[in-house]
């Protein structure tokens, strides 16, 4: 990550550079893995008169020499960090095809031990097991994972934390029948897949809580009550995440999308109230009010940034509008201005259209 991308760095790269005149550091790996970044920070500091130090390596911007040198150092720098990326990369690379378990942490119903080499191998919790052979039992018999879900955290069997898709996630996971996972990302969907061995066949890991009959039959069962959710989006389900706000209690809402037989439905949904508050259909035209609303209110207004002048910050007119500057970057840019501007959008629940205050708590944009 680039030093003005870094959460505690990078405020200081963009609001406080009055305050400071030189930016120490441990290393030159400390503060850049990547000569472009260097090259960047270099141009930074000359720019604003500030100087970069280094405790152990001879770094000195007020040169020539010394502005070569720290491009030398993090050529450097960079080689080592890709080296050690390289060396971790061999290590689950190997991991995956060794019986041993050499690294990671155990799926869920396994834990680690020591065999009488030495070896780290993996183990089955004996609870976990309970805990998913009942599991299996009763989903055979068409309970529903929400209700099983309720029961294990009532037990005291899992954590509190314990949601419905976690046990899902854990009922479906390969591992389950001893074989050595990692994550498939495809699908949009958190899910993992057997680590396949030369020879093509799964690695196994561990003995099995299930059978590889058993397992099947579960993940049949599942199907059979999965509702089929579309694909998780790229960058996030809910547009204008943080901007729209339930009228009521001021939670953001999300979209949510459901499918019963061939109809899909879409609406937005507050998280902190009890079953998502009533709900508000058709978020495309909240969307689009909320747009024409905001555009009405803001988008003639010309756009100013700020840049760093004679040691303070000062606004600078850009020549151009908000309305021009969101055409050309997008909704994704849009959010974001909005976000870092406070700006909140109420959505009023359907049910309560009809009844909705006219005062302070009236769905409003503020």
């Amino acid at each position: 990550m680039p030093p003005w991308q870094r959460p505690q760095l990078g405020p200081w790269l963009r609001d406080r550079t009055p305050e400071f005149d030189v930016l120490l550091f441990w290393k030159m790996d400390r503060l850049v893995r990547r000569v472009a970044d260097l090259t960047t920070m270099i141009t930074w500091c000359v720019s604003y008169g500030k100087n970069l130090v280094s405790k152990h390596d001879p770094i000195d911007l007020t040169t020539e020499t010394g502005k070569a040198l720290a491009a030398l150092v993090s050529s450097a720098a960079g080689i080592e960090a890709a080296n050690a990326g390289t060396r971790v990369a061999s290590l689950w690379n190997y991991a995956k095809t060794q019986s041993a378990w050499l690294v990671g942490k155990p799926a869920y119903g396994y834990t680690t031990a020591r065999d009488a080499a030495g070896m780290s191998v993996l183990v089955i919790d004996k609870d976990a097991q309970r805990a998913l052979q009942w599991c299996r039992g009763r989903i055979l018999q068409g309970a529903s994972a929400a209700r099983l879900a309720g029961v294990l955290v009532r037990a005291g069997v899992c954590g509190p934390g314990l949601t419905t898709a976690t046990l899902l996630r854990r009922l479906r996971n390969p591992a389950l029948v001893g074989y050595h996972v990692e994550e498939d990302k495809k699908g949009g969907v958190r899910r993992s897949k057997p680590v396949l061995g030369a020879d093509g066949n799964p690695v196994r890991v561990a003995e099995g809580i299930f059978t590889a009959e058993q397992f099947q039959e579960l993940q049949t069962a599942l199907d059979r009550r999965a509702k089929r959710q579309p694909a998780r989006q790229p960058d996030g389900g809910t547009t204008f995440l943080g901007v729209l706000v339930r009228a009521v209690c001021g939670t953001n809402m999300l979209a949510h999308k459901t499918r019963s037989g061939s109809r899909s439905y879409e609406y937005l949904r507050c998280r902190a109230c009890r079953g998502g508050g009533q709900g508000a259909p058709n978020p495309q035209t909240i969307y689009t009010r909320l747009v024409d609303e905001v555009l009405s209110a803001l988008g003639d207004e010309p756009l100013r940034v700020r840049e760093y002048a004679s040691g303070r910050w000062v606004l600078t007119h850009t020549g151009r509008t908000f309305r021009q500057s969101w055409a050309e970057r997008g909704i994704k840019e849009m959010t974001k201005d909005l976000v870092r501007a406070g700006i909140t959008y109420g959505v009023a629940d359907q049910a309560s259209e009809r009844t909705r205050p006219s005062g302070p708590d009236a769905a409003r944009c503020t």
